[in-house]
């Protein structure tokens, strides 16, 4: 009903509605349980244990002198059902009419009562005024010579006490309440489920497509919402890519010309200066264009041996000449992207390599997280410094030296594809001396 009129599709209606159906679910069960179990729990009187009794009571009684018929009848009479014989119906002081029962309509009755006819009639505390003191079950069964007998039995114990059948009840109702309740709440939580995936996979991947509209009202405008800032953020990024790599570009041009003009100076020392600076210039350039290419780089995310990958990064520094410890799982599956990650390690351990001795590589696997430690022996760094290396152009070497310092950009690009993967690099000290770096990754379902 509420998919016919989406605008009317809220949280509120949602409630209001499974409250409405859970009560309506709770009435139905109870009423199927009257209507298919009533025989069982409040069978009518000719399906009841009780007529055998009956029957050999009528049987005797009818067999034997008019004189002794009242005498057999209180002799017969138990605590679990009373007999009495009159000769007269009207002596039972009974409402006008009972339910009259036919025995050609009961096989069982009629196998008890044989081939006489019996005139039966049963009456329910209904039939009586109300308020009736006498009101009562009773059984009233018409011998062959116009004499009555009755059957009372103190209350109707055949069938279901009031007890089990409140019980049953009271169970039904809870059953269909917590079946609705629980329909509704995961049609109202699937919908939330999902959207808080789409919202925790675009904190992992900026180029995240958006979340499809689905759910009650407000969750849709939530939904909405966040698609809107998302497009917002992808624009800007776009943009600033963009426009930052423009700039890196165009800057190549001038910085050519004035190599070439240094050529031209006489002064040995400063032609030298100038081309140093230039050169340096020229190369911060290009690791800006490259960190700026990776930015923009689309690389589709998939399953691969981590671990397999961390030991190729290995055997790749040792035919160079570097040993670099590894531990960790011979085999780890993770899904990412595994040239960014192999592009981080690399960083990583080149840093590790240049700035301290005995690099090594540490992979753990915990239920959530996927944790790779990078550790040299090295001199570390300040502090006050661990945070400032992720600055773009930040270098901690003073010289300035592009052979020895770097473009000051491997830690922010390193960080920006970690943090794609909705992980974190973080840099610290050593109790025992050198730098640590660890980037956490999260695992994914």
């Amino acid at each position: 009903m509420i998919r016919l009129f989406p605008r009317f599709d809220t949280v509120r209606s949602r409630i209001a509605l499974t409250i409405v159906t859970a009560m309506l679910a709770s009435l139905l069960l109870n009423a199927l349980f009257v209507q298919v179990a009533g025989v069982w729990a409040r069978p009518p009187v000719d399906r009841i244990g009780l007529l055998e009794q009956v029957a050999a009571t009528t049987r005797v009684i009818q067999a034997a002198p008019p004189a002794l018929r009242k005498q057999l009848a209180e002799a017969a009479s138990i605590p679990s059902l009373g007999v009495q014989w009159s000769e007269r119906r009207s002596d039972f002081e009974l409402p006008e009419a009972g339910t009259q029962i036919d025995p050609d309509g009961s096989p069982v009755l009629r196998q008890l009562v044989g081939e006489t006819q019996h005139t039966i009639e049963v009456f329910q505390p209904a039939n009586w005024p109300d308020d009736h003191p006498q009101a009562r079950y009773l059984m009233l069964v018409q011998l062959s010579d116009d004499s009555w007998l009755s059957f009372n039995p103190p209350e109707r114990s055949w069938g279901m006490s009031l007890g089990l059948r409140i019980t049953v009840v009271v169970a039904l109702g809870l059953i269909a309440t917590w079946l609705v309740a629980w329909l509704a709440t995961r049609q109202l939580a699937d919908p939330l489920q999902r959207f808080t995936s789409a919202a925790r996979r675009f904190g992992g991947d900026l180029r995240a497509p958006p979340i499809a509209l689905e759910g009650p009202h407000e969750i849709r405008q939530a939904i909405t919402a966040f698609n809107t800032m998302q497009a917002q953020i992808q624009h800007f990024i776009a943009e600033r890519t963009h426009m930052l790599a423009s700039i890196s570009h165009d800057l190549r041009a001038p910085l050519t010309r004035i190599r070439l003009r240094c050529e031209f100076l006489e002064d040995a020392e400063l032609q030298h200066k100038l081309i140093r600076d230039t050169d340096e210039m020229q190369a911060m350039i290009n690791s800006a264009l490259d960190f700026f290419r990776d930015e923009a780089l689309l690389e589709q995310a998939t399953a691969f041996d981590l671990s397999e990958l961390l030991q190729t990064v290995v055997d790749d520094y040792s035919d160079q000449g570097v040993a670099i410890g590894f531990d960790g799982p011979a085999h780890l599956v993770y899904f990412g992207r595994p040239v960014g990650i192999k592009r981080v390690c690399i960083n990583l351990l080149e840093n590790a390599a240049k700035y301290g001795q005995n690099p090594s590589i540490v992979l753990t696997n915990t239920a959530r997280t996927v944790q790779i430690d990078i550790s040299d022996e090295g001199p570390g760094i300040a502090e006050a410094e661990l945070e400032k290396v992720f600055e773009p152009f930040y270098r901690l070497e003073p010289s300035r030296n592009r052979n020895s310092g770097g473009a000051g950009l491997g830690l922010a690009s390193a960080r920006a594809m970690v943090r794609e993967h909705g992980g974190e690099l973080t840099l610290s000290n050593r109790a025992g001396g050198g730098l640590l770096a660890r980037v956490v990754l999260p695992r994914t379902a």
